[in-house]
């Protein structure tokens, strides 16, 4: 593989690498300037920049920023105090113990921080208890137990950022300090904390932004005091809009602005140390002058460029107004839905057209006229059984409904198929002859009643 394929294939990689890092981002930020309620780039609908006004009118938000900004400052102290004492106490210990205690300050980043926000709950509620403070002592308070909360393992990130300095430091600068007369804390004020100011300078913005965006541990400590990530996960278990994402542009062009700024600041020292340095040969070979902020800057020129630009948008925002557009994407999204709605009624129609056709196709197969016709039986497959189609007998069988001759020929069995026995038989109401003498015994109590209602008893004394 030549060299040429090599290049090609690392910035192929470093392509997808940046891609899959920033993708996320550059999309949230695309969707804070589309018109649509819910968070989308796709599909678009009108350019605004409502929803940063949004976010400014949302009291829970303002609220967060304002606790994420005061507990991010106390962890900054307490966690870079705690960061350089330690630091200092790793260089200084004894060799055999170095590893151990090296293990001890290491610990909080590898417990889990729900353990963390829990122990500190518990054991800062039961010191509040111990001295018989009430529920609302500072003890029990949300930003006093986040700010220790916090610190427990950020500390252990500021640490490790001040060690990485301490092992460049000349320790005979310190001695030399204490020979001179100087105190330890002369020493240390003068020789090793300006020696120390980049490390802690590093270590504070490191210890900021962990407790900017931490929640695990500040879900269990914030009390009555919710952070800015407490906020955003509130909202986002009961609905967003895309005021969030303005607030995650604003938070991505703020990063943006800082990394130019600074990058610009040490490209900075390093022309000025460049130029002195050429000064001094300059004064035997001619000299060189000082270079302009933006010569040979790369990241100052991106800085001013980001920076017209950002004065570019926000005067562009203060004139554009997207009414126009929004009453027009809200008609056609009316007319769409007026247009699925008359599809939808229509597709009902047509399901309930077809449910009908098919009932009636039903109806007209079983009970087919032709089938029906006077002095025929129904076929088996319509009726279950001719004997008792209709739940009641055979009651009304229109062979039933014959003449007296019929009925006096019919077979025996065939006598109480109305359920009543032979009560209404015409033989039964006529009067005393010999077919009251012949007929038979066991006729003559077939209604269950005896023969109570016989003709024969009604009849005078």
């Amino acid at each position: 593989m030549n060299l040429s394929a090599i290049r090609v294939s690392v910035w192929i990689y470093l392509a997808i690498f940046f891609a899959y890092l920033l993708g996320p981002l550059v999309i949230m930020s695309v969707t804070a300037f589309n018109s649509s309620a819910f968070p989308r780039a796709t599909p678009w609908e009108c350019l605004t920049f409502d929803w940063f006004g949004e976010l400014f009118r949302d009291e829970r938000i303002l609220n967060g920023i304002k606790n994420s900004f005061i507990i991010g400052a106390g962890t900054v102290v307490l966690s870079v105090a705690m960061g350089l004492a330690a630091a200092l106490m790793l260089t200084q210990i004894w060799p055999k113990l170095r590893a151990t205690y090296y293990t001890v300050i290491i610990a909080p980043i590898l417990i889990p921080g729900v353990v963390l926000g829990i122990s500190t709950l518990v054991f800062w509620d039961r010191i509040n208890r111990f001295l018989g403070l009430g529920p609302d002592s500072f003890l029990s308070n949300g930003i006093f137990l986040t700010v220790i909360g916090q610190s427990t393992f950020i500390a252990s990130y500021c640490m490790l950022v001040l060690v990485a300095r301490l092992q460049r430091y000349d320790i005979g600068q310190t001695e030399a300090a204490l020979d001179l007369g100087a105190t330890h804390a002369q020493a240390f004020r003068k020789v090793l904390l300006p020696f120390m100011r980049p490390a802690i300078a590093s270590a504070a913005v490191l210890a900021f932004l962990a407790s900017f965006e931490n929640y695990n541990t500040t879900t269990f400590t914030f009390g009555q005091y919710p952070t800015l990530t407490i906020e955003l996960a509130q909202k986002v278990r009961y609905g967003i809009n895309p005021s969030i994402s303005a607030l995650a542009f604003i938070i991505v062009v703020l990063t943006v602005f800082f990394a130019l700024l600074n990058e610009s600041i040490i490209r900075r020292r390093e022309l000025a140390f460049a130029a002195r340095q050429n000064k001094s040969v300059g004064e035997v070979t001619g000299g060189v002058k000082l270079p302009r902020f933006l010569s040979g800057n790369p990241a100052a020129i991106v800085l001013v460029i980001f920076c017209i630009g950002a004065i570019t948008v926000v005067g562009t925002a203060s004139a554009y107004s997207p009414d126009a557009c929004i009453q027009r994407v809200t008609e056609e999204k009316r007319l769409e839905a007026e247009q699925r709605i008359q599809e939808l009624r229509e597709q009902r129609e047509e399901e309930r057209r077809q449910r009908e056709e098919e009932r009636q196709r039903k109806f007209e197969g079983v009970f087919d006229p032709d089938e029906l016709t006077p002095g025929t039986e129904a076929p088996e497959d319509a009726a279950p059984d001719a004997g008792d189609s209709s739940g009641f007998g055979n009651v009304f069988d229109p062979g039933n409904l014959q003449s007296e001759e019929d009925n006096s020929a019919a077979p025996e069995e065939e006598s109480d198929n109305s359920g009543f026995g032979n009560v209404f038989d015409p033989t039964n109401l006529q009067g005393g002859s010999e077919d009251e003498s012949t007929a038979p015994e066991a006729d003559s109590n077939n209604s269950g009643f005896g023969n109570v209602f016989n003709p024969d008893n009604l009849q005078s004394e």
